[in-house]
């Protein structure tokens, strides 16, 4: 797929908006909505599949291949890095047991020993599971027809959240796959099929969705106002279809730093809570002013991830893909 720059742009910003969000709650801050970079991360998800299987049509398994070449090995380093840690007692509060564990590496949903949350062991690989899901989902979807295939994921996901609204689950995993925030896939795809036909908005609709998205998000931000899936969902959906209307109409200059950045994100989203972590308890050691200590664990966190691109996601990928070659 050809890169739309605005794309990267958005996964840029939603990483950084993570980062943002996981400092601040280490050094007694407050900004919540970075966490909505994460429903950025779906839309944005949705769109590129939908995109990338229209212009380069792949099998069920080559697609499957793909993602998981893509995907799993530097989690399952991140989450090695976790567990190892746990075992020096470098985290007294992680509790590990070998299910749990077993359940984070392969992306099952499951409730942590250490506080009953629905999380892996490495937390923010929370949203992977949701990522599997969709990708199963996705790849199951390729064996028909394509005009079948957007109409089929809906409606799967429409009655998983229709069920979850219906019923009260407990268990961890009907829980988990029965949430709104995976029509935010949903969306992305509709998206991925608007731009694929060139009906995006007018460019001034376009810039009024990107104001809408960034006030509503501000709003919550500034009056601290309750947000979940529900509310961020449909801003997330207008960001990123205000973007696209920017590019569609040749308004999204090249940037190098948000161009990489956007490329580091996963590894970003992945690694950088150890950065954190290590700045938010050596700046309150020393007594750093707390907004200084975030700001330094703002670009140890991005550092670290950007690092972690470059000498085990690419190296990891690239390795990945030349064993796949000569099957291929």
């Amino acid at each position: 797929m050809n890169t739309i720059h605005g794309i990267q742009y958005l996964r840029a910003a939603a990483a950084l908006a993570v980062v943002i969000f996981h400092a601040a709650e280490k050094t007694g801050h407050r900004f919540t909505i970075g966490a909505a970079g994460v429903d950025v991360f779906f839309v944005i998800s949705g769109f590129i599949m939908w995109v990338i299987s229209d212009r380069r049509p792949l099998t069920p398994a080559r697609f499957i291949a793909d993602r998981i070449r893509r995907i799993v090995p530097v989690y399952w380093l991140a989450t090695g890095v976790m567990v190892a840690g746990a075992l020096a007692g470098l985290f007294p509060n992680l509790v590990l047991t070998l299910e749990h564990v077993l359940a984070s590496l392969f992306f099952v949903p499951a409730r942590s020993p250490s506080n009953g949350e629905i999380w892996p062991v490495l937390v923010q690989g929370w949203t992977l599971v949701y990522e599997m899901l969709f990708y199963a989902v996705f790849a199951a979807s390729l064996f028909m027809p394509r005009h079948w295939r957007l109409p089929v994921v809906a409606g799967l996901f429409v009655a998983l959240v229709a069920a979850g609204l219906a019923a009260s689950f407990d268990d961890a995993i009907l829980l988990t796959y029965t949430r709104p925030v995976i029509l935010e896939f949903v969306a992305g795809m509709i998206l991925g099929e608007l731009w694929l036909k060139g009906r995006v908005p007018l460019l001034g609709a376009g810039s009024g969705l990107i104001g809408c998205a960034l006030g509503g998000f501000s709003l919550i931000a500034l009056l601290r106002l309750p947000f979940d899936e529900l509310t961020i969902g449909p801003l997330a959906i207008a960001l990123v279809l205000g973007v696209l209307t920017l590019e569609a109409h040749g308004c999204v200059p090249v940037m190098r730093l948000p161009h990489l950045l956007g490329n580091a994100s996963y590894s970003i989203y992945l690694w950088h809570t150890f950065a954190i972590s290590v700045v938010a308890k050596a700046g309150a050691a020393i007594g750093l002013d707390p907004l200084l200590v975030m700001a330094a664990a703002v670009i140890a966190g991005t550092l670290l991830g950007l690092v972690a691109y470059a000498m085990l996601e690419r190296p990891l990928v690239a390795l990945g893909r030349a064993r796949a070659a000569p099957a291929a």
